[in-house]
């Protein structure tokens, strides 16, 4: 199973977890598995702009988005940016 990091923000909403084990085939999937996912996806399914997401190192969004390959044994993090001024 894909282990699944989340940052302190997010695991907060969570129930407290950071860290989830998710067996799906891609970043998508993984991410809808998650308890936050309504958080992670917009109103249109659609990742969220300021969430982003790493398989094994590689932001999704400069490989094949929610469609990126995710094996047994890759780690996905979550990382939310916080934006304001």
């Amino acid at each position: 199973m894909a282990i699944v990091l989340l940052p302190s923000v997010l695991a907060a909403e969570a129930g407290g977890s950071k860290r989830f084990e998710v067996d799906a085939p891609t970043a998508g999937a993984v991410l809808r598995a998650l308890p936050i996912a309504n958080l992670v996806f917009d109103e249109h399914g659609e990742l969220r702009p300021l969430v982003n997401v790493y398989v094994d190192g590689t932001d999704v969004r400069h490989g094949d988005g929610l469609e990126t390959p995710v094996r047994s044994d890759s780690q996905v993090r979550v990382v939310a940016a916080i934006a304001g001024g």
